[in-house]
């Protein structure tokens, strides 16, 4: 069995994080998501990936390249212009010749739901859904009689608690059918319109509900959630790195190699921290935090729930929660991120609700001593924020604040 995964959007709504890297090469508990999703079916036995690839994809490239470090075999389709789901799977024609598995490469998972579709997939088409008690945003499946009768994209009224997660079981005969969709209003080729199509004609369009691990990160802040479970859950954190003596480590914390925890500082797991890091002295790092590798964190910083991209430099006596740095960022002493709870963020003229967040930092920053940011604010890419500069706004892209 072969498994297609559609990889190639850029995921506007985690920028400024996207801005450069796609949404499935963003980072959770160090490691990308689509890694988990690659891993996940090479635990079922399916080897044979294609990725469906567009935005920033030689950063997907780059790291996975023919999946031989996976254990899998990695094939690429390009997606030129982001023509919507049906358009993607249907690039991957010729490569699929037997039934297949489509998955969403921005949807952390486990090797459990990819068994659970494997074992019970039956009829023409098989959805893989999930039960939740708030589906805002999220398409969700009506039943009749056990079999799919209608998928509703996201409605406003609440009319079912299960969501559809976009992974799905289909036969080569799914592509005849893509041919024959037509296109939606949102001026895209949508798979569940090509479902929706199947069902109408008679077709047997059945679901397994899951209760294994399904996370859709739609936000930046969304990641946070998603270390914090996945960090809960790894069972093998190992310590290859230097404990000077005087560092207190509790719970489970990895470490990686040639990295330093310098004396006083104190750490509480689930942590990670990657390669040639240097922590301390007498800093804390609380639950549910992710450093990246080659990271500098200075002495008396404190850092919880936090995920921290790689080649990270943090001052000293800095705050840092619930907040997710990009990487190579650069940031002065005594910088503090502000905890906000129960924020409305306001992107592209549309609020998104945030439950608690700090701040979301893209990538090349260079960020002053003494530098505060309010709750829920935002610095993009490439910025440069002077010493002692209050950030009461989101900050675009190569800006300058005096």
């Amino acid at each position: 069995m072969k498994a297609l995964i559609l990889a190639a959007g850029e995921g506007l709504r985690c920028r400024p994080l996207t801005l450069a890297r796609s949404k499935v090469m963003l980072p959770v508990a160090n490691k990308p998501i689509l890694e988990y999703i690659i891993r996940a079916l090479a635990q079922n036995g399916i080897k044979e990936i294609v990725l469906v690839i567009g935005y920033k994809k030689e950063r997907i490239m780059d790291y996975f390249r023919n999946g031989i470090d996976f254990g899998v075999n990695i094939s690429y389709v390009n997606q030129e212009a982001q023509l919507g789901t049906a358009h993607a799977i249907n690039l991957a024609e010729p490569m699929f010749n037997e039934k297949f598995i489509v998955l969403n490469g921005d949807n952390l998972i486990d090797e459990g739901i990819i068994r659970e579709l494997k074992n019970g997939a039956s009829g023409d088409v098989t959805l893989l859904t999930v039960m939740r008690e708030q589906t805002t945003g999220y398409g969700v499946v009506l039943l009749d009689k056990g079999k799919i009768s209608k998928i509703v994209e996201k409605p406003r009224d609440k009319i079912s608690h299960l969501v559809n997660t976009g992974i799905y079981m289909f036969s080569p005969a799914i592509f005849e059918e893509i041919d024959n969709t037509p296109i939606s209003e949102t001026g895209e080729y949508a798979i569940t319109d090509t479902i929706q199509r199947i069902i109408e004609h008679g077709g047997s369009v059945t679901n397994i509900t899951s209760r294994g691990t399904w996370i859709d990160a739609v936000h930046s802040w969304d990641l946070l959630k998603a270390n914090s479970v996945i960090l809960g859950k790894i069972e093998d954190l190992k310590t290859v790195g230097v404990i000077e003596k005087g560092a207190v480590i509790i719970g489970d914390v990895a470490i990686g190699h040639n990295s330093v925890i310098r004396s006083g500082s104190y750490i509480v797991g689930p942590v990670v921290i990657g390669r040639n890091c240097n922590i301390g002295p007498s800093t804390t790092i609380l639950p549910s935090t992710a450093i990246g590798d080659n990271c500098s964190i200075s002495s008396f910083t404190e850092i919880e729930n936090s995920i921290i991209m790689n080649d990270v430099r943090v001052g000293a006596g800095s705050y840092i929660s619930n907040s997710i740095i990009g990487s190579n960022n650069s940031i002065g002493p005594h910088f503090i991120a502000e905890v906000g709870k129960d924020l409305k963020i306001e992107m592209k003229g549309m609020l998104h609700s945030a439950d608690e967040l700090g701040t979301v930092i893209g990538d090349n920053n260079l960020i002053g001593p003494c530098v505060l940011v309010r709750a829920g604010k935002m610095i993009a890419t490439g910025c440069a924020v002077d010493s002692g500069v209050r950030v009461t706004k989101d900050i675009p892209k190569d800006s300058r604040v005096l």
